[in-house]
């Protein structure tokens, strides 16, 4: 089943404030609304933010930064974070995953639109058993691998609505919400089995909405974020995770592998903005946890300072080994 006519959604257009203050002035303030993130992602930082809170630069905390960049979007935990309780001005959200991009772009601009298709989904899906559910989510990911073909990634349509639907359907209905894609960049991440999914949360699509106003959404890998940088900003870079084993690969979130030498290529551009005096912040996996002798980390980003905190593993097929780890966090400025 697929969603090819374009409907109004009136009955949300009254829900949304188009009040667009410049700065975020306190944690008082009615631009706070609330708003997390709206996709399940491997990686995803929900669980480190009040650990974050204490790690982000003293210069944020006392108002003096005013730009946010966040090169690797994924659910973007940390910008919700950032532009709810820290008083900056702008942002600029960058991700090489262009069904990602599209979809923030979309509930940036028309998420009147994209609510009308995910009611449709949730009342379709949820009112199916066991198995049609099965069938109907497999309909919707051959559906969505066949129909990338035809979707200009480069200009905003109305064909990015039902796209950026079936996208958000797919994330919170597959397994463990994990987004992987193969090398041909077909999405195939397997049916999840869940008694009651929220597909269509709508109060907290308006309010991700209003947030990002304030921020600049660019399909682009992470060396552009060099072309935007301005004075009074605060960088923060969270690439997909080097598997701190053989069998714990989870970084295929686009059909664009992320290896070491693109490891080690960002730990130049860190080095880089550093050296313009902008505040920058990394976070990735520690492989310490599988191999105390492997220094990559503490070789690469030798002279900064890295904390390593714990983290729980979310994604394994065995809940059993979804335990503690450590993460990396880097930063070029003291952690008090």
């Amino acid at each position: 089943m697929t969603f090819n006519n374009m409907a109004t959604a009136t009955k949300y257009k009254n829900k949304i404030k188009y009040n667009k203050p410049s700065i975020v002035e306190d944690l008082f303030n009615p631009y706070n609304v609330g708003a997390r993130p709206f996709l399940k992602w491997a990686g995803g930082k929900g669980q480190l933010l009040d650990k974050f809170k204490e790690l982000y630069p003293q210069q944020l905390k006392q108002r003096e930064i005013k730009n946010f960049y966040e090169p690797f979007l994924g659910s973007g935990a940390v910008f919700f974070d950032i532009a709810q309780n820290y008083e900056i001005e702008s942002a600029y959200l960058y991700d090489i995953n262009e069904e990602l991009i599209l979809t923030y772009k979309v509930i940036q601009k028309d998420v009147t639109k994209l609510l009308d298709f995910l009611h449709r989904y949730e009342k379709n899906y949820l009112k199916l058993d066991k198995k049609q559910r099965q069938e109907f989510f497999y309909d919707q990911r051959t559906n969505y691998n066949l129909q990338r073909f035809n979707i200009d990634y480069d200009k905003y349509s109305e064909q990015w609505f039902p796209r950026a639907a079936q996208f958000i359907f797919l994330n919170r209905t597959c397994f463990n919400g994990l987004y992987r894609v193969n090398s041909k960049g077909e999405f195939n991440s397997p049916a999840g089995d869940y008694d009651n999914p929220t597909i269509c949360d709508e109060q907290n699509l308006l309010a991700v909405h209003q947030i990002l106003q304030i921020a600049e959404i660019k399909k682009a890998d992470f060396r552009q974020v060099v072309t935007d940088l301005k004075d009074k900003s605060f960088v923060y870079f969270d690439p997909p995770y080097r598997p701190i084993s053989e069998t714990a690969n989870f970084k295929s979130y686009s059909k664009h592998n992320f290896t070491d030498n693109e490891q080690i290529e960002l730990s130049r551009l860190f080095r880089e903005i550093d050296k313009k005096g902008i505040k920058v912040m990394l976070s990735n996996s520690d492989p310490k946890n599988n191999n105390p002798s492997d220094n990559f980390f503490d070789e690469i980003y030798s002279n900064y300072n890295i904390l390593r905190i714990p983290a729980k593993r979310m994604i394994n097929s065995d809940p059993d080994k979804r335990g503690a780890i450590n993460e990396i966090v880097v930063t070029n400025y003291p952690i008090t």
